[in-house]
């Protein structure tokens, strides 16, 4: 045993005695060199053209990463052209447009989150083309700033829900960084966006189309972010 003479009262501990035994510092012992020959031999035989950082990233990790990329730039798209459509002078809903402008921009930087990730974990970002939006969202019975914001709010559910199943595919292959890296830097803030929304949804609601919808655009101004000074 490891300290057995200190179970003994009344004798002395030497320090042999509290050294431990052969086979327990055989055990603790780290040979570097000896385990990393597999890894070694990997590595300088790895083609030019593939990741030389690539270390337990399956393959459908992979290829769900790709998928979000593409599902985050369009919905962007899409918000950009509901910005277009409220910037127009028929339309005149500037609040709206910029507050459709920065979540577009939102949605581009979660993309852009997605695609270093990607890189940093060896894989190879694949971009895939991108279905044109809606331009018009003109609409009698709700109005057009109801109408935008509930379209919003089914976008914003319908993300959540591809990241609840992208990390599922992380969970699936014991992946605990990619499940992290979603849980911290996209679903909690895609939860907080779902709630963000609806509750406008219902604002927009009780307020109907006229004047309220004008206060409404007002104060949906204030809080978009001031664009930084060139």
């Amino acid at each position: 045993p490891f300290f057995a003479a200190m179970a003994q009262p009344g004798k002395p501990v030497s320090p042999a005695d509290m050294a431990p035994s052969a086979g327990a510092t055989q055990s603790l012992n780290f040979e570097p060199f000896q385990e990393v020959k597999d890894e070694l031999v990997q590595v300088s035989q790895a083609p030019v053209n593939e990741s030389y950082g690539r270390l337990d990233y399956h393959e459908e990790c992979e290829e769900g990463v790709n998928e979000q990329i593409n599902i985050e730039l369009t919905i962007s798209y899409v918000y950009h052209a509901l910005h277009a459509f409220a910037d127009r002078d028929n339309v005149g809903l500037p609040g709206f447009a910029a507050w459709f402008k920065n979540e577009s921009d939102e949605e581009r930087n979660h993309a852009q989150l997605l695609v270093d990730f990607q890189n940093k974990r060896g894989g190879r970002v694949k971009l895939h083309t991108l279905v044109s939006p809606e331009t018009e969202f003109a609409n009698d019975v709700k109005g057009d700033a109801l109408y935008m914001m509930e379209l919003v709010l089914s976008l914003e559910k319908l993300n959540f829900h591809k990241l609840r199943l992208l990390h599922d595919i992380a969970c699936k292959h014991d992946d605990a960084e990619m499940a992290d890296f979603l849980e911290g830097q996209l679903l909690a803030p895609q939860s907080r966006s779902v709630k963000e929304v609806a509750e406008y949804v219902s604002q927009l609601r009780r307020v109907g189309k006229g004047l309220g919808v004008y206060e409404f655009d007002k104060q949906l101004a204030a809080l978009v972010p001031a664009p930084a000074a060139a």
